[in-house]
């Protein structure tokens, strides 16, 4: 489950929601009915993993298996047993399908699954509906997409959404596994969607926020599946694992399962690192949240920030938290901002396969940067951060720093070439936020920024 939007659609200013039990957190409303000709997209390639000790993805692989979000232990392992069918269903965006493809490529190839789509008129292991998301929101208010066991309709999951039909520490075998995605969200959130909501409906149910290398993980940075993804992939289809499995009965296998799928990580070493406390997820939630105003985030920020000290964090959620501090700080308090986003890019840079969380902070500091006037700062955060969030594949963040870039550009004299990456801009624009009102929203949330910096 995703509760956090910032990294994709709200990535300068704070509104994000919580959600239902398996699910992934929304923008804000984007409307269908734009001409995509121009819109830009991504091949199919993951980003890079490097492998960390087996002794501590193993301890991974058992809570993202036997720990739900909430908090509730999930008592049974549980998969489909035989080939997987992917079937989509509902108002089906034009995007979708070649999305599903890509995913069930990369799922066949690089986690080894027998995955494919279901034969037409034939019922799916995965059902895949979409529907408006105003429909989704009178049910689920605070949900996107979400993954429900055991229903294989949007009708079928009002029906039996309060019972223990719909609850995953009930299931020991996955038969039917539903999905629901708002039909007018835009092309990434569409993607993200499938990515992760899919590899959850398949595989791992729970989300740690301890992982800087996975979607598993509720801060959002990591948009498509990753390699580390697809390595618990594996795990939960190994012969040695069967549906119907405790955690003791499972942690027997997993060592060996690793030491055999994953030999480049047979060597001493690794941390142990507990399941994140409630209370400090909760600061989270307020952090990132809609509710409340500045202040309040603000506030919660910085308790965030305090219980990961007392924890004695050194991983990357005390890295998230000075994330968070200096994202509330940015406009108020830009000298103070720098200073906390700074701490998190050292410990970001101190970790594997984090990568994309530099860029998400080079991103706040080019903004900081621009609205300051210092146009040659902006302008290197802004390049130093494009190619890693091209190989991240996340055109929103891509195009929001195309779009500093830009003004930064522009303040400088620039003007042609400001011009010429704001039209390169809008191709990715197009894919990342989806609507011309949410295109035009970031374009003129930038240009405001820029006016600060250019009358300095």
């Amino acid at each position: 489950m995703r509760k956090i939007s910032l990294l994709a659609f709200c990535a300068l200013t704070a509104c994000a929601a919580p959600q239902a039990q398996v699910s992934k957190s929304y923008s804000e409303d984007s409307t269908s009915g734009i001409a995509f000709a121009a819109m830009q997209d991504f091949g199919a390639a993951p980003r890079a993993f490097q492998s960390r000790p087996n002794a501590e993805l193993a301890r991974d692989f058992l809570d993202l298996e036997f720990r739900m979000e909430s908090g509730r232990a999930n008592p049974n392992f549980s998969r489909f047993e035989g080939p997987i069918s992917i079937k989509l269903q509902g108002a089906v965006p034009a995007t979708a399908a070649a999305e599903m493809a890509k995913v069930i490529g990369r799922l066949r190839n690089e986690a080894g699954l027998d995955v494919n789509f279901a034969k037409p008129g034939a019922a799916g292991s995965v059902t895949i509906e979409f529907l408006p998301r105003a429909e989704m929101r009178r049910v689920v208010p605070l949900a996107a997409c979400f993954t429900v066991p055991r229903v294989q309709s949007w009708a079928e999951y009002k029906a039996e959404r309060s019972g223990p039909k719909a609850d995953w520490t009930t299931v020991t075998q996955r038969d039917h596994v539903a999905i629901f995605i708002p039909s007018d969200a835009a092309p990434q959130e569409v993607r993200d969607c499938l990515n992760e909501e899919t590899a959850q409906a398949m595989g791992p149910l729970n989300d740690l926020y301890r992982l800087t290398d996975s979607v598993f993980n509720d801060d959002n940075f990591n948009a498509v599946l990753t390699s580390f993804d697809m390595l618990m992939l594996k795990l939960h289809y190994a012969p040695e694992m069967r549906s119907g499995m405790n955690e003791a009965e499972a942690a027997k296998h997993v060592p060996g399962m690793l030491a055999r799928l994953n030999p480049a990580g047979n060597y001493a070493g690794g941390q142990f690192k507990e399941i994140s406390p409630r209370v400090w997820i909760a600061e989270v939630e307020r952090a990132f949240g809609p509710r409340g105003g500045a202040g309040a985030r603000m506030a919660a920020a910085e308790r965030m920030l305090g219980i990961a000290k007392a924890q004695g964090w050194r991983d990357g959620r005390l890295a998230f938290s000075y994330f968070a501090v200096g994202r509330s700080l940015a406009t108020s308090q830009p000298a103070a901002a720098v200073s906390a986003l700074t701490a998190a890019q050292r410990i970001y840079r101190s970790l594997p396969n984090a990568q994309v969380h530099v860029a998400h902070v080079d991103m706040q500091l080019s903004a900081i940067a621009l609205a300051a006037g210092q146009n040659g700062q902006a302008i290197a955060f802004a390049d130093r951060a494009i190619p890693v969030v091209k190989q991240a594949q996340n055109a929103s963040l891509l195009a929001t720093l195309m779009l500093i870039k830009a003004e930064a550009l522009e303040n400088s004299g620039h003007a042609g070439e400001a011009q010429a990456l704001r039209l390169d801009s809008q191709a990715w624009a197009r894919y990342g936020f989806g609507s011309d009102s949410q295109m035009r929203a970031r374009m003129a949330e930038i240009a405001s920024i820029g006016a600060r910096g250019a009358r300095g």
